[in-house]
């Protein structure tokens, strides 16, 4: 390996160590009382190494969910566009869980990042950068979506509706697990493919009608499909 790639790899770990170190903190003895210098005194480097690779406590509490993110949608373009809009997403989202080890996994353990993302939906002090993030996405797989079904995002609204629909149940199953006992990755997977298995039977025009439980096929009633 040239100086160069040995640089780039000490970086690397320098800021995997740090992104490791505060996520332990932050989960272990909150956000709001963990500090930069102490971050930076878990990885043995000064708090100006810290503010090399990360602009504050916030960024570092965001950055394994920008790759989760960042790897639902890779997942998202990847599916088949034979799938429908809402296909698409549920099958992206089960790809995404089903991978995430493969994403993550050589930064922080996936159960580490399962108990950040808990603890971001109990902080106040995030909670509100959580949602202006998610909206951030929203807009980013919206326009995804359009482009998949040859639609002009900003005057066809099916992309933005769709989108709101499943962005809408993830925040649901999002605050449900993180209010339950159970941390782990299966346990968020599960109540989210529950979740979105009922989106269509939650669309229907009739609630009161006898149906059966959805199945794992079933997909919201839509009007028209791929750009019709």
């Amino acid at each position: 390996m040239t100086g160069t790639g040995l640089r780039e790899l000490k970086k690397q770990r320098t800021r995997d160590a740090l992104l490791r170190a505060a996520l332990e903190l932050f989960t272990t003895q909150g956000y709001e009382h963990t500090t930069v210098d102490e971050i930076a005194d878990a990885v043995e480097v000064s708090q100006r190494t810290f503010f090399r690779y990360f602009a504050n406590k916030e960024e570092v509490a965001f950055a394994v969910q920008d790759i989760v993110e960042s790897h639902f949608v890779d997942a998202l373009r990847a599916r088949p566009a034979e799938e429908g809009p809402f296909d698409a997403m549920r099958n992206a989202v089960r790809s995404a869980w089903d991978t995430i080890e493969e994403a993550i996994g050589e930064v922080v353990p996936v159960e580490l990042h399962m108990r950040a993302y808990q603890m971001i939906e109990s902080t106040p002090s995030l909670i509100a950068v959580h949602l202006r993030r998610s909206a951030e996405l929203d807009e980013q797989v919206a326009r995804l979506i359009a482009d998949r079904e040859g639609l002009d995002v900003d005057t066809d609204p099916r992309p933005r509706v769709a989108v709101a629909a499943v962005a809408a149940v993830m925040r649901v199953t999002g605050r449900l697990w993180g209010q339950g006992e159970d941390p782990s990755l299966a346990a968020i997977r599960e109540l989210t493919e529950k979740y979105l298995d009922h989106l269509g039977p939650a669309l229907a025009a009739d609630w009161h009608s006898p149906v059966a439980a959805a199945p794992r096929d079933a997909s919201p009633p839509t009007s028209g499909a791929h750009g019709e």
